[in-house]
């Protein structure tokens, strides 16, 4: 018997199967509900980027017409607001930065449903309030999980190709016919080894035309085509692992009811039990952080405003010593409310000195996760597709980084500024948008 004769046969086999060619219709359809929720979920997320993008220019652009081509400065209506002023300018200056999804979103969502992805930078912003979500660790994600293209792969995947293999030479023996098969071939593991090739080559076939498909609804070709090969590329290393469990299973099985028994034991066991164990593991060691040392900020922060003044201005100059050779030091005239106004970079340093605690703990409880990678498949998977999708915890990390630079920038702008006298005119006004943004 040769090779084509056994894929042909397989064939024949499995068109006669209609419980086979039911289970991956159901897994196609699954899928493409999936690409077709990430899908929906890029297009809202940029339609949102794009209409909060516009509106933040139409704001500028209507302070930059009624006030610095007017020369009115003071609103009627808010006569305490100066835009001449820096502090008012930046505060006014609707300066946003965005997490922009990657077309590779429609593989795999990931935790981009769990956090924000624009931010407003104002000189008392962090990268943590309260419009912004807060950390879920990964294993958490796939308790909850989603049904994107990415869960297809990782639970229904294994399922259907049980069912397209369960019965692979056990149906022989049980009914007897394995001395016949065994006089037409050389070797029963590599009859074995084909006729599971045949079902193995069908869902990749099927995962490669899926993976297409949804390359073509983000356009994932032009802006991320890296991503398509990658996909594929631990999709392939994931269907291998489980085709040689199973392969493994079938070989030694003598029945099909032990061998779907064995085959259903193993998929629990690696897709539910020991995430999940993992999962209450990771929580015991590491609990979900509350937030409470960012909340405890607060107090911190009304007992830096009830300081002496000679205290805000040492920290002040401890921050930015240049403000010794600034005109408001030597001009004690605007000293007072200018010291004032710059008391946010010292409650954003109070901030930082948070946060560093909060993101310390969340870096040892990813690596504790990470550390379970090697006995604990689906995490390690699921995590390898997010990171190709940029919806990876590391992404949203990131974005809070470059929150906080931000929050940096405009803060030492103003500061600087404010201290100086600034007279701030239609030009300064569009440097302070411009400075304080990544391209």
């Amino acid at each position: 018997m040769t090779n084509l004769k056994i894929f042909l046969w397989e064939w024949k086999h499995f068109l006669r199967s209609p419980f086979k060619i039911i289970a991956l219709i159901l897994f196609m359809i699954a899928s493409v509900y999936g690409l077709h929720k990430g899908a929906d979920l890029y297009q809202k997320q940029k339609s949102e980027i794009e209409q909060i993008d516009n509106q933040a220019q139409k704001e500028r652009q209507k302070i930059i017409d009624d006030h610095y081509r007017t020369g009115i400065f003071r609103p009627k209506d808010q006569p305490r607001i100066n835009y001449s002023n820096p502090y008012w300018a930046i505060s006014r200056s609707y300066t946003y930065h965005f997490k922009n999804p990657s077309p590779a979103i429609v593989y795999s969502i990931g935790q981009c449903e769990q956090y924000g992805f624009y931010k407003q930078i104002t000189v008392r912003a962090s990268p943590y309030d309260s419009d912004l979500a807060e950390e879920i660790a990964n294993p958490e994600r796939l308790q909850t999980g989603t049904l994107d293209f990415s869960f297809a792969i990782l639970f229904l995947l294994p399922l259907v190709l049980l069912v397209l293999v369960y019965n692979l030479k056990s149906m022989e023996t049980e009914q007897g016919f394995i001395p016949l098969v065994e006089v037409q071939i050389p070797s029963k593991n590599t009859w074995l080894f084909l006729r599971m090739s045949f079902y193995i080559l069908v869902s990749l076939i099927i995962i490669i035309a899926l993976l297409l498909y949804g390359a073509s609804l983000t356009n994932v070709f032009a802006q991320a085509s890296n991503s398509f090969g990658q996909i594929l590329l631990y999709s392939t290393l994931y269907l291998t692992f489980w085709s040689v469990i199973y392969f493994l299973i079938l070989r030694n099985g003598k029945s099909i009811l032990g061998n779907t028994l064995r085959m259903s034991a193993v998929y629990l066991l690696v897709a539910f039990i020991i995430p999940a164990t993992v999962h209450q593991y990771v929580s015991i060691r590491q609990p979900a952080n509350l937030m409470t040392d960012f909340i405890d900020v607060r107090d911190e922060r009304q007992a830096l405003y009830d300081k002496p003044d000679h205290f805000l201005q040492d920290q002040l100059l401890l921050l930015f010593p240049e403000l010794l050779n600034s005109s408001v030091y030597h001009n004690n005239e605007n000293l007072a409310a200018v010291r004032s106004r710059s008391a946010a970079a010292l409650v954003n340093e109070l901030n930082k000195t948070s946060i560093q605690t909060i993101e310390d703990e969340y870096q040892t409880k990813n690596k504790l996760i990470r550390s379970t990678f090697w006995f604990n498949p689906v995490s390690c998977f699921q995590n390898r597709f997010n990171t190709i999708s940029k919806t990876h915890f590391d992404d949203y990390q990131n974005y809070r980084k470059d929150i906080q630079t931000l929050i940096d920038k405009q803060i030492k702008i103003m500061v600087l500024d404010l201290w100086n006298e600034v007279n701030v005119d239609e030009s300064k006004y569009k440097k302070y948008y411009e400075y304080v943004s990544i391209k």
